[in-house]
């Protein structure tokens, strides 16, 4: 089953028992494919791959935390609250995202696969962990740890 395919499974039983939050979000999620794929069109691809798909929960998370942040300067428990919601569910969908240990262990080995000796080589370091952890993958989170490896 695709992710695709799971989004909506998904709504249609978050409609069938009345949750009116899950169903919102489920909503958005595929207002937001529906962009994505016809962003896609001008390039020959009808439908995005999983991995796009996953790219843009990444995306939607990302986007929901940093308004998060926002509305708890601003006082708003209740926006909060709704962003968090909506951040627990997009990632129920996302493959568990590769950190600590595991994470200075992928690119310690992209490094040694690379041969990458400075932060020049950044790129490829990030090519190889992008390829080869794809999903699981947080590409803020790795390249930080990237660059503090090779000295940036």
């Amino acid at each position: 089953m695709t992710v695709r395919d799971e989004f909506t499974d998904q709504l249609k039983a978050a409609m069938k028992a009345g949750d009116a939050p899950r169903v919102s979000t489920l909503r958005m999620i595929l207002a937001r494919l529906k962009e994505v794929d016809i962003a896609a069109r001008p390039r020959g691809v009808e439908r995005v791959p999983d991995a796009d798909i996953l790219g843009m929960l990444r995306t939607m998370v990302k986007s929901r935390q940093e308004s998060v942040a926002l509305y708890r300067q601003g006082n708003r428990a209740d926006l909060v609250a709704k962003e968090e919601a909506e951040i627990a569910l997009i990632e129920t969908f996302l493959p568990p995202a590769l950190e600590g240990e595991a994470l200075t262990a992928a690119v310690a080995a992209a490094i040694a696969e690379t041969g990458a000796t400075s932060v020049k080589d950044m790129g490829k370091v990030m090519g190889a962990l992008k390829s080869r952890h794809g999903a699981a993958l947080d590409m803020a989170a790795a390249g930080a740890a990237v660059r503090q490896v090779l000295g940036g």
